[in-house]
């Protein structure tokens, strides 16, 4: 068994990253997964690493953020993790192209950045559900609930979400480019990803976990301790819109 090193979450909003990455975390072997690039802010980077720039010149504090990531990515086990949201990947790409000029490909900088890297593509094929999701999320503040009901992380203060057929089309049209981002990456690179869908780990999260710990030649009993922390966030409200959506598309 060749164990992975690192290894790369591929995703896009509401596709059940933070599940699958709490998950990876809990086995206490597959490093801990955080989107450590989210924004596309190299001093946004350098403050929630704590990383001080100093007299640093640009490309050696891009480095110190690197080191650090790999350390944070890491936690206490060998294996460095990172969860990547596509709407930030470029600005990443951008630059450790900086950091590795000499680099032919993405795939070729990550790698001198990262080491050998493994890549899992995390999507959702009901592009409706998670468009809804997302609109939901982004106007009531609230993103992820606990298993226990309690709130997992908030951005705003709460407000009643508020239907919009418009906003609904505008989430799937954005949602849809974002998988056929990674796609077109993929192909681009050269990479084979391991492929996981939202339905499939919503469904049945501890076996598709032992799925993708396999994949990653990672020990898949690990995942045999690990209980799901995070609660679905669809509700009464989002199977109304879901109707109501489908109902408006229908009548044109």
């Amino acid at each position: 068994m060749h164990q992975t090193t690192a290894y790369m979450i591929c995703t896009a909003p509401r596709s059940g990253s933070t599940l699958l990455c709490r998950m990876l975390a809990a086995t206490g072997i597959a490093g801990d997964p955080e989107s450590l690039f989210f924004r596309p802010s190299v001093q946004a980077w350098a403050t929630s690493m704590g990383v001080d720039a100093g007299t640093l010149s640009d490309n050696a504090h891009l480095q110190a953020i690197m080191n650090a990531a790999l350390a944070m990515g890491r936690g206490d086990t060998p294996v460095f993790a990172l969860r990547q949201q596509r709407p930030s990947f470029a600005y990443l790409c951008q630059k450790l192209a900086t950091l590795h000029p000499d680099a032919a490909t993405d795939r070729d900088r990550i790698e001198q950045t990262f080491g050998p890297t493994r890549y899992v593509h995390l999507s959702r094929g009901d592009k409706l559900g998670q468009a809804v999701s997302y609109l939901k999320a982004q106007q009531t503040g609230l993103w992820h609930l606990a298993a226990d009901g309690s709130e997992l992380e908030r951005t705003a203060p709460p407000r009643p979400p508020e239907y919009d057929r418009a906003l609904i089309r505008d989430r799937i049209a954005t949602l849809t480019a974002y998988d056929q981002g990674w796609r077109d990456w993929f192909k681009a690179q050269g990479i084979t990803p391991i492929r996981v869908t939202y339905e499939e780990l919503s469904e049945a999260p501890v076996q598709t976990l032992r799925r993708v710990l396999e994949d990653l030649d990672l020990d898949p009993s690990a995942a045999d301790r690990v209980n799901p922390g995070t609660r679905k966030m669809a509700d009464a409200t989002s199977r109304a819109w879901i109707e109501r959506y489908r109902a408006d598309t229908a009548a044109g």
